[in-house]
């Protein structure tokens, strides 16, 4: 176990322990852009796998081309997923282990959505597949769990040559954790852990006013299991930028178009449960005026 200054900043710095000039990293599409970019930092080139709805945004590993793997050194896994809200389940990480084990890959799992669920359903952790403290590590972070974004603490947890590796690099790159903060995350673990059942009931009540809204104005939305976003088809006739600039003009709603997320992010738009609720419930408002503007003028033409 190796702590981490937020575990986007292990996210960053991973790529420098595994990748060199040419190799690849195999990076899901669409995704958090730190998978990538870290990659071309350490002079590496991602290879994106596609995520759809129709493979339940899991990546389909039989096809990427051999040469492909060949090349590669590190797979990129996020779940539950950003943007996505997709799950994975154990049967697909114990996948995901023989198939590292066969391509001498280092899987690295980002995991911070773990404890974010909702409707009873339990995430599972990569580190539960046969054999995963073999081939990888997984980062989980502070920020979700217990509300602590901006703290910036986390950590990877795993295989222990990976996790050495990236000690030497951070030993060369930082000084560690404030000690503030450390005793704030000591508290948070130690304490009583009632906060983050009441978090998720409220980002629950808040996913299901999301996707109701979503749903009445033509966006087809799916109430995820886990995580904190919303993953939204757009309306027939728009791009993912067309939608989000429609609704940021018309009404002052920012969207995140998919696109931010990857060419395979087309035609889907990003929204987070993050926002107060007094925040939200005038942002929804605001998009169900925009549907009604857009009834408005297609009766007019």
């Amino acid at each position: 176990m190796l702590p981490l200054i937020g575990s986007k900043e292990g996210i960053g710095h991973i790529a420098f322990c595994f990748v060199d000039a040419s190799d690849i990293a195999l990076v899901p599409d669409p995704a958090y852009p730190v998978y990538a970019i870290s990659t071309k930092l350490a002079g590496g080139e991602p290879y994106y796998m596609p995520l759809t709805e129709q493979h339940h945004f899991l990546p389909d590993l039989d096809s990427i081309p051999q040469d492909v793997v060949k090349r590669s050194k590190v797979l990129w896994l996020n779940y539950p997923n950003n943007p996505t809200g997709a799950v994975a389940e154990l049967d697909f990480f114990n996948r995901v282990v023989e198939f590292a084990r066969k391509n001498n890959l280092a899987v690295c799992h980002d995991g911070p959505y773990t404890e974010v669920a909702f409707d009873g359903y339990k995430p599972v952790s990569f580190l539960q597949a046969s054999g995963a403290h073999e081939v990888g590590i997984e980062f989980h972070s502070l920020s979700k769990s217990y509300n602590m974004t901006g703290w910036r603490i986390g950590m990877a947890v795993g295989n222990a040559c990976m996790i050495d590796a990236l000690k030497r690099v951070k030993s060369n790159l930082d000084s560690g954790i404030p000690q503030a903060i450390q005793y704030a995350a000591i508290e948070a673990l130690n304490g009583p852990q009632e906060a983050i059942a009441a978090h998720n009931n409220t980002y629950q009540r808040r996913r299901d006013l999301v996707v109701d809204v979503l749903n009445d104005i033509g966006c087809q939305a799916q109430a995820p299991k886990a995580s904190l976003y919303v993953w939204a088809k757009v309306p027939p006739g728009y791009t993912s930028l067309e939608f989000s600039a429609s609704l940021l003009d018309q009404v002052g709603v920012l969207v995140i178009p998919g696109t931010g997320y990857g060419s395979n992010g087309e035609g889907y738009v990003r929204l987070s449960l993050t926002l107060p609720d007094a925040a939200l419930v005038k942002a929804l408002s605001k998009l169900s005026a925009w549907q009604d503007s857009r009834n408005r003028f297609k009766s007019k033409h």
